[in-house]
C-alpha cells in the first residue's frame, strides 16, 4: 500500500480519481453480472424479462412546476409556491395584499 503521507496534493488527487473510476467500473461490472444472472434464472423457468435503465433517475428533477401565484402589476412574474418567496411577492404582502389575492 502506498505511503500517502509522502505524496503531493496532485498525486493524491490522481490516486483518488483512479480509485473512483475503478470503483465505478467494478459497480458497473457487478450490475451486468447480476442482470445476467437474473435473466438466466428467469429463462430457467420459461420467463423473459426486460430490465429498464437506471432506476435512480429522478423523473421530477427537471420537470417544471406550474405557477400558482402571479404579480398583478407584472404578469410575467410568477411563482410555483415552492422554495423561497420571491421579493416581489414579499413586497406585495407587506403592502397589504393577501397571498390568496395573488393566486392564478
Amino acid at each position: 500500500m502506498p505511503d500517502y503521507d509522502n505524496l503531493s496534493e496532485e498525486e493524491l488527487e490522481s490516486v483518488i480519481a483512479q480509485a473512483q473510476q475503478t470503483l465505478i467500473e467494478k459497480k458497473n461490472n457487478k450490475r451486468k453480472e447480476v442482470i445476467a444472472e437474473i435473466k438466466s434464472l428467469a429463462a430457467s423457468i420459461n420467463l423473459s424479462i426486460e430490465i429498464k435503465g437506471d432506476a435512480k433517475k429522478n423523473p421530477t428533477k427537471n420537470s417544471k412546476i406550474a405557477a400558482k401565484y402571479h404579480n398583478p402589476e407584472d404578469p410575467s412574474q410568477t411563482w410555483s409556491g415552492r422554495g423561497l418567496t420571491p421579493k416581489w411577492m414579499q413586497a406585495l404582502i407587506a403592502g397589504g395584499y393577501n397571498k390568496r389575492d395573488l393566486e392564478i
